[in-house]
């Protein structure tokens, strides 16, 4: 191939030709197939193929184009992405995603980042079945963990609170829409809530001190993107989005 992938997104986004912009999808195509030596027939020692066909794609084809648009739009992000998954396995979903190897890049992140309880698999005329009906956040986000992980630290001002010190880690970023509507951007207020310090009433059972919440940090340090986890959040809420946002004293693009 002459251009990557990447290459020819850019081109169909820039071109003015409606035949050319045709060509950007935001997603993967849905599904797939896939095709496995398993071993040699003892007699005759022709090459036995297993069949694997994939099901219900959707809830990692969205993501995983993102994901390289992403790597292949910054420059510093495979080598910092590599940090958390490996720098085999960053390399080699860019070679693939360059190529369109489409198929194989759903079976590199199912094979290399999913747990085999997040999909169901089974016999079906004489093929292996991946079916990974489910959600975005079980399929794709919740297997970024360990890029999302935070840390919040408390302490209650009674000396005699069986808990006085605790410490929380959140391994997604789970943001609520706010009960009233604020006078500035509602995401950048959720986010402001989830990570600044507060202050509230202690929960321990027979306890009536203050709990003081730290500001919460990423517990691996500041990662190259992060992915905001809004299920609760309704349409007429998101109707603002801002370009910047602001989470523990780094400011990421949107």
């Amino acid at each position: 191939r002459s251009k990557t992938l990447f290459d020819e997104i850019r081109a169909s986004i820039n071109s003015n030709d409606e035949e050319d912009r045709s060509f950007w999808r935001p997603v993967l195509p849905w599904g797939g197939f896939f095709t496995i030596k398993a071993g040699r027939k003892a007699i005759s020692s022709i090459p036995m193929y297993v069949k694997i066909n994939l099901k219900n794609t959707c809830t990692i084809d969205g993501f995983l184009m993102i994901l390289y648009v992403i790597l292949r739009d910054n420059q510093s992000f495979p080598r910092e992405l590599a940090v958390f998954l490996g720098k085999r396995f960053v390399e080699h979903f860019l070679y693939l995603m360059d190529s369109c190897d489409y198929t194989t890049v759903k079976m590199l992140w199912i094979l290399d980042r999913m747990s085999q309880q997040q999909y169901r698999s089974e016999i079906h005329h004489a093929a292996l079945e991946i079916d990974l009906f489910g959600n975005e956040h079980e399929n794709f986000t919740k297997n970024l963990e360990n890029l999302m992980s935070t840390m919040q630290e408390s302490l209650c001002t009674n000396w005699s609170c069986s808990s006085r010190f605790q410490e929380y880690i959140n391994t997604t970023i789970n943001i609520s829409p706010p009960h009233e509507l604020p006078h500035r951007d509602p995401i950048q207020s959720a986010v402001d809530e989830f990570f600044c310090p507060k202050l509230l009433l202690c929960s321990e059972l027979g306890c009536n001190g203050l709990r003081e919440f730290s500001q919460r940090v990423f517990c691996h340090g500041p990662p190259p993107f992060v992915i905001l986890n809004m299920q609760q959040w309704k349409s007429k809420e998101l109707s603002y989005v801002p370009y910047h946002l602001g989470l523990c004293r780094h400011l990421f693009l949107i």
